[in-house]
């Protein structure tokens, strides 16, 4: 395999080097796999751009998306990432866990959410009616369900780059599961 390094500042363009210097400012370090897309002198910034668009969703309910996609792709640096900031935005470890494993206990929406997000990655887009009417019946709109879509495809995006390049992890690991299946 291709050995990925993490770009230093150093290493990126000046554009992307102020991408650099505003993340470190806002998160405190640049995560690996934000440097890694600064190979690309224009994707970071686009990339930031796409995922800090407004929408529907909640922060919560972004980070049942995050966690639903990336273990459905197997992403091991996705899944340390928004295990983490899925604690800061007040999920538990044991949620966080029933969210990775394709279901919610204690909501109905979010329950509803975390299945539909899991169909729609193990089925390509393609959902039965059953999943898109319980999505509905809990209150989320047509709107919603694009949002949703959307936040699917930007964590895509994050998980396949990082399982093509496999740069090191630098959030705490998330505790092993088993990729999930349909």
């Amino acid at each position: 395999m291709t050995n990925f390094n993490v770009p230093t500042r150093e290493e990126v363009s000046t554009n992307n080097r102020e991408i650099f210097d505003d993340l470190k400012k806002a998160v405190g370090f640049v995560p690996n796999l934000y440097a890694t897309i600064a190979y690309s002198d224009t994707a970071l910034g686009n990339y930031l751009q796409f995922q800090n668009a407004k929408t529907s969703l909640s922060k919560k309910e972004k980070e049942i998306v995050s966690l639903a996609v990336s273990q459905v792709n197997g992403c091991n640096y996705c899944l340390s990432a928004h295990t983490a900031i899925g604690k800061i935005n007040g999920f538990t470890d044991e949620q966080i866990l029933e969210l990775r494993q394709g279901y919610f206990s204690t909501d109905k929406k979010f329950d509803a959410l975390v299945k539909l997000t899991k169909v729609i990655v193990l089925n390509k887009g393609k959902v039965d009616d059953t999943t898109l009417e319980t999505f509905f019946n809990v209150g989320y709109s047509k709107g919603t369900l694009v949002d949703v879509t959307l936040a699917i495809g930007d964590k895509v995006v994050m998980n396949y780059l990082h399982n093509l390049t496999q740069v090191a992890i630098d959030f705490p690991a998330a505790e092993k599961l088993e990729t999930i299946e349909a």
